[in-house]
């Protein structure tokens, strides 16, 4: 029993050691999560409060406020954008230092609670100020950001591995004897993950929504087109992985590559007020990211389609590259 179990121990240790993209980023993935994360979230250390400041530059020396540690002051260009940031808890506190102080905090906002106490400290005649429309709790404003990850999760993971059993055990060979085309196959395999999801996260939000009763006053119909977009484009990215790839170590460390990104920086469990430039711009790029920053003004703000119309382009047409690219570099067999 011993030599069975030591020759396939040694016959699997053979077929990893031989299969060189998987060991390599196997090898690479750690090291590149590590730098990249270190990039992101490394340097000084991080503030723990964002304040946005109604002024086009920020002069540290017209308020003692302005010059406590470890708080980020962000410029903001007009009242009505700021409020709508300190209301959704994107910032913990507004301030207008332009002559007689004021500030606007959200009352719901622990941080909001803390930073108002410094400010207050540092210039004891700041005005408070009431913010306009209904406070958004901070599950309001999370509550998109968890149907997103879920649909991330089903769309890369349930459709990356799918193909992959199907070219493994030879179905794909087969059906690559018939009259289908491989835009065809993955066509049909989009559109049977797209109901799937549609009707979960249908299914999701409504069963929440009865629960905890978030706050939504966007249309219920463009949240459903905008979430079958969404599901579209991480689908078809998702099918871009599996389409040639027949290692399903490569195949999970490559949609791992894909998702951890997606967690931290598509703005599930926080906002990217406030951070470098550069980490908003590539966050950007992530299907998830303009998924869930339409949703939000949706839900959150009342958007209509000519105010979301740009998320809903780029996750059009990410689709159809993704699509294309796909069934141009599908592979029916393993070779």
């Amino acid at each position: 029993m011993m030599q069975r179990l030591f020759a396939i121990w040694h016959a699997r240790n053979l077929e990893f050691l031989r299969d060189r993209a998987t060991l390599i980023f196997t090898l690479l993935l750690p090291i590149m999560v590590v730098v990249g994360m270190s990039f992101v979230f490394g340097g000084p250390e991080r503030p723990l409060f964002k304040v946005g400041v109604l002024a086009p530059q920020i002069d540290r020396q017209a308020n003692p406020f302005l010059q406590e540690r470890y708080v980020a002051f962000v410029p903001i260009g007009n009242e009505s954008e700021g409020l709508r940031k300190v209301t959704h808890q994107q910032i913990d506190l507004l301030v207008d230092l332009r002559g007689s102080a004021r500030y606007w905090v959200n009352t719901d906002s622990a941080k909001g609670y803390i930073i108002e106490k410094l400010l207050l400290a540092a210039d004891p005649g700041a005005r408070r100020q009431p913010v306009t429309g209904a406070a958004v709790r901070y599950v309001d404003w999370l509550f998109p950001g968890i149907l997103g990850m879920n649909m991330m999760f089903s769309c890369l993971f349930g459709v990356g591995y799918v193909v992959l059993r199907y070219r493994k055990t030879g179905f794909l060979k087969r059906l690559h004897a018939t009259p289908l085309t491989a835009f065809e196959f993955l066509t049909a395999q989009v559109l049977s993950r797209l109901c799937l999801i549609v009707f979960v996260t249908g299914v999701l939000y409504a069963g929440i929504g009865a629960v905890i009763g978030f706050h939504s006053v966007g249309s219920v119909a463009l949240l459903a087109v905008l979430a079958m977009l969404g599901a579209l484009s991480m689908i078809a990215l998702g099918l871009t992985i599996a389409a040639r790839v027949s290692s399903e170590e490569l195949v999970g460390g490559l949609l791992n590559l894909l998702t951890w990104p997606m967690m931290l920086l598509s703005g599930i469990w926080f906002s990217l007020e406030g951070s470098p430039r550069w980490v908003q711009w590539v966050a950007h790029i992530f299907p998830l990211t303009q998924l869930l920053e339409a949703a939000r003004a949706v839900m959150l703000d009342g958007a209509g389609i000519a105010q979301i119309a740009p998320n809903l382009l780029y996750l059009a047409a990410t689709t159809l590259v993704f699509l294309a690219f796909g069934a141009w570099s599908f592979r029916w067999r393993i070779d």
